[in-house]
């Protein structure tokens, strides 16, 4: 099965599910589903950051301080966050991630989605997958910072990052 092919529940702006689709015709047709963000740092306190591959179907080739992805049909937003966090990471045997907060994007051209924030240690070396991650690092805090004026972000998680971090707007 495709990405695209890959059943998502809608939801409504109260987080309702109203119905289901496949990922492609959900992206196609702007409707609202769920996706989880996971800030992965390592155990000396740095952020994983990447850059998306050039193949992903939203944001390619931008750069991302988060791991995560959507929340299938049926699947809870903490079962999402640990599936996401092991498969983007390339490791097992993650700690659940901590459970943040939650907002509703909107880019108010047609891109919205429920979006659980969450937070999580790995203290195991990474193998990033292939097909979603172009590069990465772990970077300090405050390098990350430097490079939000530098490096071309993907704008959902750059929301995330400026809520977890007090700098909404």
């Amino acid at each position: 099965m495709s990405a695209a092919d890959e059943i998502l529940d809608v939801v409504d702006e109260h987080d309702r599910v109203v119905g289901r689709s496949p990922r492609g015709e959900v992206y196609a047709e702007g409707l609202r589903h769920r996706c989880v963000f996971v800030q992965a740092r390592d155990a000396r306190g740095r952020i994983f950051v990447h850059r998306r591959t050039p193949q992903k179907l939203v944001f390619p080739s931008l750069y991302d301080m988060f791991v995560g992805g959507v929340v299938g049909a049926g699947e809870s937003y903490d079962d999402a966050a640990l599936r996401e966090a092991e498969e983007e990471l390339g490791v097992s045997g993650l700690p659940r991630p901590r459970f943040l907060f939650k907002f509703l994007y909107d880019d108010g051209g047609g891109r919205s989605w429920w979006s659980a924030v969450y937070e999580v240690r790995c203290e195991s070396a990474v193998r990033p997958q292939v097909e979603e991650v172009a590069w990465y690092d772990f970077l300090p805090e405050e390098e990350v910072e430097r490079r939000l004026a530098e490096w071309e972000w993907v704008p959902d998680g750059l929301a995330a990052y400026r809520r977890l971090t007090g700098r909404e707007g």
